[in-house]
């Protein structure tokens, strides 16, 4: 991890559970040099976290304003931080 490495935190509502969200972020997040994690929450939302440099972090959130085919994204909340380092890589939280 450099200096110049941030963390993408975002939330992402509409039909994004059952269609494929979750693992279509999970290999896009890796074919980005991406590490982190993303995850269904109960309220229907997906939220995930990711770190890396800003120019990746930036095309991951421009791919989860759409996601995978079958997804229909309402509404994309994101915050930007530092990174901390405390990934190895990106996974699917259950």
């Amino acid at each position: 991890m450099t200096a110049s490495h941030l963390r993408l935190r975002a939330l992402v509502s509409g039909r994004v559970q059952g269609v494929y969200f979750r693992a279509s972020t999970r290999e896009r997040a890796r074919e980005l040099g991406l590490v982190g994690w993303v995850r269904n929450l109960p309220d229907g939302r997906v939220e995930l976290c990711a770190e890396g440099p800003r120019p990746a972090l930036e095309a991951l959130e421009r791919w989860c304003h759409q996601g995978p085919p079958a997804a229909r994204v309402d509404g994309l909340e994101a915050r930007w931080a530092d990174a901390t380092g405390e990934f190895a890589r990106f996974e699917v939280w259950r």
